[in-house]
C-alpha cells in the first residue's frame, strides 16, 4: 500500500517561496508517476504539476515558470518548489501517485495524501 504524507505548507506573503515535500512509503518513487494537485473550498481539485517515472514533467499554465516539481530518490520524496507566489495560489495542496501517467494526468490517481495548506497574502 502506497502512503503519501505532505509537509511544508505555510502562510507567506505574495512574492515569497515555499517548498512542499511529499514523503512516499510502500513503493519506490522511481517507478511511480506522481503529481501535485490543489483545491480551494467550493471548487474542484485541479492539477498543478506531474512527473512520470522517467522524470518528464507537465505543468498547469498558471504555474509554469514559477513552480518546479522534482523527485529526491534518495529520500523517496516528491518535492514542489513554489516561487513568486500569488494570492491565487492559496489552496490545500495534495500529492498523489499511481503506476500509470494517464490516471495522474487525468486527476484520478489511486493514492492521495492528506494535504498541506498554503496561504498567500497580498
Amino acid at each position: 500500500q502506497v502512503q503519501l504524507v505532505e509537509s511544508g505548507g505555510d502562510s507567506v506573503q505574495a512574492g515569497g517561496s515555499l517548498r512542499l515535500s511529499c514523503e512516499v512509503s510502500g513503493a519506490a518513487i522511481s517507478v511511480l508517476c506522481l503529481g501535485w494537485f490543489r483545491q480551494v473550498p467550493g471548487k474542484g481539485r485541479e492539477r498543478v504539476a506531474v512527473i512520470d517515472d522517467i522524470d518528464d514533467t507537465v505543468y498547469d499554465d498558471s504555474v509554469k515558470g514559477r513552480f518546479t516539481i522534482s523527485k529526491d530518490n534518495a529520500k523517496n520524496t516528491l518535492v514542489l518548489q513554489m516561487d513568486a507566489l500569488t494570492p491565487e495560489d492559496t489552496a490545500m495542496y495534495f500529492c498523489a501517485a499511481d503506476l500509470g501517467m494517464g490516471s495522474v494526468l487525468g486527476g484520478t490517481p489511486k493514492y492521495w495524501g492528506q494535504g498541506t495548506q498554503v496561504t498567500v497574502s497580498s
